[in-house]
């Protein structure tokens, strides 16, 4: 089909070798190449086609953006121009990256504008939601892992996006990665003082962003770098939800969206998506190196606190050590990470919990920093740690080991969050354990044989030894994972997230690496043989 871009045509559709439109007459050939097939999508300021250019072999297809002014006044057209020329340069600048469609051409031609885009063939990420469901923790985690550091590019290059959402994410069919298109809204907007109010409101409309998704600040037209951190925010709420943001509640005292008790994730990833979804810029991630290093590096406190001690009881009791108490603990003598100096810490509030009688009551009575008060926190901590390694042999210990019926159990009455579980020698052949959390988790010497982990979370996980033949773990999360001489015979690791993952000496013979996210250096370290298929798709050895 041939379809008529004259906007107002009454029957744009036309046969596919027609030179003018039969209803308008117009020419059907753009520029004399490019022949428009069909509208993807249309606005109040203008409407997207798929074409074929027909000057180069074989006619590629192509996107074509048609800038449509509402309006033919002189300062009309000179916005709809500057932000035409705006757009043309914000891709010509960021269209190098591999998953920014490329600029091919732009032009303008009968008070219309025209920009001629790389077409990405693929579904965007609204389209497989409404397909597949929503995501887990680990797929989000995975997405987010790969759309930061393409933002980080972006914003190296000065721009602000402005339109973040699923539906400007699309996954490329070729290789799976996903793309972000649609830069129309990007920051540098013409100075409104040129317009009259009813046309300024027509720009509005289409340099803003999407309502729900663009942060206050932009909505007010003050978008900064951290807009952008938001908006994927909100389209992480998106993925885990399968609900846009016109659809959920908002607190209409701050305007911050309800979106917790919808979701099930661990403490830690809600920290980090209630960061980037600060109301306040001030509050928020201010770039996506920030919210790439808090996804990597940020401890789970919450699961520190239960793995390096015994289960507290909850009690309306105010704590019985206050802040003199833990400068005192963290001597030169106290351990020196702050992961440690918590754990410590943790411990002896645990341990001054349980002193009885005389002794609790000696404890609160003597004056912070005296000999003796110093003297019977430690002894405090020193029994707490004393317990912890009778009951485990281990001197800081994760959450209680269950054994795999229990965690079968759990994982059937819908927990998810094993994280920093010691689940070493555990025997959970074939089970099913898809979108299960087991970040830092202590898995040497498992049994998976033949488990659907599907979207599972391993990150930083201790895998060492594991027995991981014919798992399915496709899209799982295995980022700084210990897979040091674990059996990954046959496993189906398409789409995986193995950056910086420990694989000396693991077994990758047969494995399905299709898409997954693993450098030639990690490759080299692991076993292949013919049978195993490389990230491009490609059978052989390395």
């Amino acid at each position: 089909m041939s379809y008529c871009l004259n906007p107002a045509c009454s029957n744009p559709e036309n046969s596919i070798h027609a030179e003018r439109c039969q209803s308008c007459g117009s020419k059907l050939l753009l520029r004399d190449r490019y022949r428009v097939i069909q509208a993807l999508g249309q606005g109040g300021f203008g409407a997207t086609f798929l074409a074929k250019d027909e000057a180069l072999p074989g006619s590629p297809y192509c996107v074509i953006k048609q800038l449509r002014p509402a309006a033919t006044s002189p300062s009309v057209m000179q916005m709809a121009r500057d932000l035409f020329e705006r757009e043309a340069n914000t891709l010509g600048k960021v269209g190098n990256h591999p998953q920014v469609p490329r600029l091919l051409d732009y032009f303008e031609a009968n008070n219309e504008f025209y920009l001629v885009q790389e077409y990405i063939s693929g579904c965007t990420l609204q389209q497989e939601v409404k397909r597949s469901g929503p995501f887990s923790e680990a797929g989000v985690k995975q997405f987010l892992s790969e759309v930061l550091p393409m933002l980080q590019y972006i914003h190296g290059q000065q721009v602000i996006h402005r339109d973040i959402k699923p539906a400007n994410l699309i996954r490329r069919s070729q290789d799976r990665k996903l793309v972000l298109i649609d830069f129309g809204a990007v920051k540098d907007q013409v100075n409104p003082v040129r317009l009259g109010a009813s046309e300024q409101t027509a720009l509005t409309q289409y340099a803003i962003g999407t309502p729900g998704y663009a942060p206050p600040e932009q909505m007010a037209m003050r978008p900064v770098y951290a807009s952008d951190i938001y908006a994927l925010g909100v389209t992480c709420l998106y993925l885990l939800t399968g609900n846009s943001p016109k659809d959920m509640d908002y607190d209409p005292a701050t305007g911050e969206i309800l979106w917790r008790d919808q979701v099930h994730i661990s403490d830690h990833f809600t920290d980090v998506l209630k960061k980037m979804l600060e109301v306040s810029v001030r509050h928020r991630y201010q770039n996506a190196t920030e919210v790439l290093r808090a996804l990597d590096l940020e401890p789970y406190l919450d699961s520190l606190a239960k793995g390096m001690v015994n289960q507290p009881t909850r009690s309306s009791r105010p704590m019985l050590l206050n802040s003199g108490d833990l400068s005192e603990l963290s001597s030169p003598s106290s351990p020196s990470s702050p992961t440690a100096r918590m754990a410590a810490a943790i411990r002896a509030r645990q341990a001054a919990k349980s002193i009885s009688g005389p002794l609790r009551s000696e404890a609160t009575t003597i004056q912070p920093g005296s000999p003796r008060r110093r003297t019977m926190l430690q002894q405090a901590a020193s029994l707490t740690t004393i317990n912890t390694r009778s009951s485990s042999g281990n001197s800081a210990t994760t959450a209680p080991k269950p054994s795999a019926e229990d965690l079968l159990a759990s994982y059937s009455k819908g927990k998810r969050d094993f994280t920093n579980h010691d689940l070493s020698l555990l025997n959970l052949a074939k089970a099913n354990l898809s979108g299960a959390n087991f970040h830092q988790a202590k898995l040497q010497k498992i049994n998976l044989q033949g488990a659907n982990l599907l979207n599972s979370d391993f990150g930083r996980a201790s895998l060492s030894h594991a027995s991981l033949r014919n798992a399915k773990l496709a899209r799982a999360y295995l980022s700084h994972a210990d897979l040091a001489g674990a059996d990954l015979r046959g496993a189906d690791l398409s789409y995986a997230y193995l950056s910086n993952a420990n694989l000396r000496g693991a077994n990758l013979c047969g494995a399905d690496l299709t898409g997954a996210k693993i450098s030639d250096e990690q490759l080299a370290t692991a076993r292949t043989n013919w049978a195993t298929i490389h990230p491009s798709g490609k059978r052989g050895l390395w």
